[in-house]
């Protein structure tokens, strides 16, 4: 499961303890007999209620598309953890997919008593030190789990989500959390509340070793993980007392290696209760009905008294700590500041800071470091916690910058700060891009969900109308509050992690126990599943697209227009589409790179940048392989502005030599550090299996190119772009012969268009034999890889791809995912995929990946192999899969400028018209018969190419051999510099 590690909060949910806005008050309702209270003006409309038995519920209709968001919150995470069990709380968020006494079961009276001798063989040997006697113990779970798995139906729970629709199946842990979150067609109300009322009634932990070996795996990604590494040292100084420093998420080794099921047992039933607890649904809903629902489903919850973390006073930090952490990965480094609590005016003026300093377009690092190339990237901002907040600087050093020189540079940032050396503007234009950025934010049912548990988690909901009201409350903020804070707040008081290229001498990792794969009972159901999986249900018609009807066709000059209304509010997107990329000319994408450094003859690039902040407006020239894009956003009565200025800039950018110099020093060293990277290895393996030396990952400048391009050459691409042929896209509030209107005076364009270059074509590679193509990498996993390119692209497989990827390799009720980690705990992470390509002129792939420890690796291959050569048969699991794939077409709503995008994606295809329809009508005939005969057809007995990341170190080069002929790869033949 996910679970949060290291995010800055992408909502501003920032609270003030002065009195609320006006416009934002509590109200108290009472509507279907349930009372309620609501926020005066709030977008989401959301209502918060508070059932008899403690339990909070927070409604947010949204009838735009019949689909809901639920979120199941507690207000316990690994703060709540005991400090000789750390990890406990995210054990249990695994658990809590197993099922019941009454699903996931084939006989719950005869399985019971096995479970409570696993509980007891588990309390045993936590109390047991000798290690034979460990062992031995061990192995007594093993063989007692495996006798249980005979009564165990595994991953129940995810068959009948994906039978009613559900399509998002997931849960994370942090510090003061757990929540479990699913998406769901909303004609299923019903069946779904039936099924979680059910699921958080009495779960039972079954089949608990394996998914021990899961969360195994998972912290020995978080020891690969540089970043994981660093971020967990800098909480670990700057909490010295609290549990955000004290305790991670996934726990100490030591604890991993000693669960205890009575602990986590305990743990459920004191967390686990209404009053700790909200349920939060964001969608197409009658909140009357909802809640009357809601309370009949968990009116069996009691409340009980819960007494949640209390820490002792964190004392002020008052030097400067530094902190060395080694890794293969490039180095970085990151300054951190100990902030306040949530809901306070300093922790308003901390958020508010943090964007005069770094907002990605004008704030001093923008501007002073990134915008001029002094650093390869840096960046600033606050992580609100409910006790504290964390306040980061953090940067990559650039080619010959020592990190030390980088920590000055940002060090220096905050100087400015402190010394008022910035526009006052600044404040307005913060203010002004929140608001565009929640306009944006609330239309979305997964934000109102995540910002709205957000809420519950940090206060039970209570600043709600706070955090609506918090850029009104930040514009009355002034330069002299916000100095003053600095100045208070910004001294010698904050700890460094400097991450360093080398050897971890502390490296660790969690050893593989002896477990025997249990069974999985993958074709079993259990009478409360029937009963859930055959009710009844509306059904929901599937709504397609009709292009005809759907985006208007006009003509600015030349070019083509596509337009959609957005009717909804006053918010517009405009691109120039380009069918051109990188593959039509190897300098597009440098040439994208280094217009924003650009000055033109009215306006430096400082100047710009702050132009476009100043009117909460962005812009950006994006290039891919085959296609470039010029886009525009904001609101409409900053159309002009927007697009004048970006035409002028395009038009009017003029060589900056020193930037040219800076921009592809910062190439290099990229290009450095992307060697340090394992995710990018492995995908430049996969590549050069796919097409050999000569593919599209490694496709681009060499070094000794990039040393050669001139400012002219890329100057010369920004000023002619709008010469190539390229279609206006354009969603906004105004119809089509208003935009035409508006976009034929900004926009100038040539009475014929210049032709593009031909684009660069790759050969496919068709091995008769297996291959291994091998990465050596200093890393506790491995990373494999399966990939086989499979023919060209078919319409009339559509309909069967789609149900083989739901069935075999998609979710925790698939094939892949219930052998390889539910029965045989070989992975935490592993799927399967059979690749659709995004033109008709290209091949599909078939893709397979399993991560896991290097000493399970032989294992690994064994079992994906086995399922690559025979598919297993569950009649249950198939119809679910077709039930969810039919489902989320019918649930499914292209909206906006989606559907002028999904138009083009069909376009490449080779449809005229929604491909949905033709998916639709393919899936509807399919049985498993079929999907056995694509499998043996194009699955099976085929040669497979192996992509493999690990280190020599820990894997055999023989045990290599016997998977394909080995070929080793350089670094320079993965990445062609």
């Amino acid at each position: 499961m996910k679970h949060k590690l290291f995010t800055i909060a992408c909502f501003l949910l920032v609270g003030v303890s002065s009195m609320a806005q006006n416009t934002y008050q509590w109200k108290t309702a009472s509507s279907g007999g349930y009372t309620y209270k609501y926020v005066t003006n709030d977008p989401t409309r959301s209502r918060f209620y508070t059932l008899k038995n403690g339990l909070t519920v927070i409604l947010s209709p949204n009838a735009k598309e019949p689909n809901i968001e639920f979120r199941m919150a507690v207000r316990a995470g690994s703060n709540t953890d005991p400090r000789t069990a750390t990890g406990l709380a995210h054990y249990l968020e695994h658990l809590l997919f197993k099922g019941t006494d009454k699903f996931g079961t084939l006989n719950w009276q005869k399985e019971k008593p096995l479970l409570d001798k696993i509980d007891a063989l588990y309390e045993t040997y936590n109390k047991t030190t000798d290690p034979e006697k460990r062992k031995e113990i061990y192995r007594e779970i093993d063989k007692t789990s495996g006798e249980a798995s005979k009564f165990s139906i595994a991953n129940e729970y995810d068959k009948m989500m994906k039978g009613i629709g559900g399509q998002s199946s997931n849960a994370h842990t942090w510090y003061e959390e757990t929540v479990y979150n699913e998406d769901f067609p909303s004609n299923s109300v019903d069946k779904f509340l039936s099924l979680q009322g059910e699921r958080f009634r009495n779960p039972i932990f079954r089949i608990f070793h394996t998914e021990l070996e899961a969360v195994y795996e998972e912290k020995n990604r978080s020891l690969d993980n540089d970043g994981s590494k660093a971020a967990e040292a800098l909480f670990a100084a700057v909490f010295p007392t609290h549990n955000y420093g004290q305790q991670t998420t996934i726990g100490t080794i030591e604890h991993l290696k000693n669960p205890s099921l009575v602990e986590i047992k305990k743990y459920y039933q004191k967390y686990y209760v209404p009053n700790n607890m909200a349920v939060v649904m964001a969608g197409d809903f009658n909140p009357d009905e909802l809640i009357r629902k809601i309370d009949k489903t968990f009116a069996y919850m009691v409340s009980k008294p819960v007494q949640l973390y209390q820490p002792a006073a964190e004392k002020p930090l008052t030097g400067i700590r530094t902190i060395d952490i080694y890794g293969p990965n490039a180095e970085n480094l990151m300054i951190g500041y100990r902030g306040y609590p949530e809901s306070t005016r300093q922790s308003m003026l901390l958020d508010l800071a943090g964007s005069i300093l770094s907002n990605g377009k004008a704030g001093l690092i923008d501007i002073n470091l990134n915008k001029q190339q002094k650093v390869l990237r840096a960046s600033a901002g606050t992580q609100q916690m409910k006790d504290y907040g964390l306040f980061i600087l953090s940067a990559a050093p650039k080619q010959g910058q020592t990190l030390d020189q980088a920590k000055a540079l940002l060090l220096g940032q905050i100087e400015l700060l402190k010394k008022g050396e910035f526009d006052e503007s600044l404040i307005k234009a913060t203010v002004a891009n929140s608001k565009l950025s929640l306009l944006q934010s609330f239309d979305n049912n997964n934000f109102r969900a995540e910002a709205t548990t957000n809420e519950f988690i940090l206060n039970r909901g209570a600043n709600w109308n706070k955090s609506l009201g918090a850029p009104d409350e930040m514009a009355k903020i002034t330069k002299k509050d916000i100095v003053d804070f600095a100045n208070t707040f910004f001294k010698d008081n904050y700890v460094v992690v400097l991450k360093h290229k080398g050897t971890d001498k502390n490296s660790q990792k969690v050893d593989k126990p002896a477990i025997t794969p249990v069974a999985t009972n993958a074709n079993e159901v259990s009478a409360f599943a029937k009963n859930v999986l055959e009710a009844p249900v509306k059904p929901i018609q599937p709504v397609f697209l009709d292009y005809k009807k759907d985006i208007a066709y006009g003509k600015s000059g030349i070019a083509d227009i596509l337009s959609v209304q957005n009717k909804e509010n006053s918010i517009f997107r405009l691109s120039y589409r380009f069918d051109m990329g990188a593959y039509n000319y190897k300098l597009q994408p440098y040439a994208a790179q280094y217009l924003t450094f650009l000055s033109t003859d009215k306006y430096t690039a400082e100047e710009i940048s702050r132009q476009f902040y100043n009117i909460a407006c962005n812009y950006s020239f994006n290039v891919g392989n085959d296609v470039a894009t010029i886009t525009i956003t904001g609101l409409q009565e900053n159309f002009e502005k927007a697009v004048s200025l970006v035409e002028h800039v395009f038009a009017n950018c003029k060589p900056n030599e020193p930037a040219l110099a800076e921009l592809k020093s910062r190439i290099l060293k990229q290009r450095e550090n992307n060697k340090l990277n394992k995710t990018a290895i492995l995908s430049g393996i996969m590549n050069y299996a796919q097409y050999g030396q000569d593919n599209p990952f490694n496709y681009g400048l060499s070094n000794d190119e990039v040393k050669a391009m001139t400012a002219e050459q890329l100057v010369y691409i920004l000023h002619n772009i709008r010469n190539y042929k390229h279609d206006i896209i354009y969603y906004g509030p105004k119809d089509l012969a208003a935009f035409t209107s508006d976009i034929t005076k900004v926009h100038q364009l040539p009475t014929a268009f210049t032709p593009a270059a031909a684009a660069k074509t790759f050969t496919y590679q068709h091995p008769e034999n297996n291959k291994v193509y091998f990465a050596d990498y200093d890393m506790v996993q491995a990373e494999i890889r399966w990939v086989r390119n499979n023919g060209m692209y078919d319409p009339a497989n559509a309909g069967k791809i789609d149900l083989f990827n739901s069935y075999f390799g998609g979710g925790m009720g698939s094939v892949v995912f219930q052998t390889i980690r539910e029965s045989k705990a070989l992975a935490y992470s592993s799927y399967a995929l059979y690749a659709n390509p995004d033109k008709r002129d290209k091949e599909y792939y078939m893709m397979a990946y399993v991560g896991t420890q290097a000493d399970k690796m032989n294992d690994a291959v064994a079992a994906m192999n086995e399922l690559l050569t025979v598919l297993p048969e569950s009649d249950k699991a198939f119809t679910a899969s077709k039930d969810n794939a039919l489902n989320a077409l019918e649930t499914g709503r292209i909206t906006k400028d989606a559907i002028i995008y999904s138009y083009l994606n069909d376009q490449k295809l080779g449809y005229d018209h929604d491909s949905r329809i033709d998916l639709y009508q393919q899936l509807k005939p399919l049985n498993f018969t079929d999907i056995a005969q694509f499998h043996k057809e194009q699955i099976a007995g085929k040669p497979y190419s192996y992509c493999i990341v690990a280190s020599e170190k820990k894997i055999s080069m023989a045990d290599l051999e016997k998977f394909g002929s080995v070929t080793k790869l350089n670094l320079e033949q993965v990445f062609g510099y």
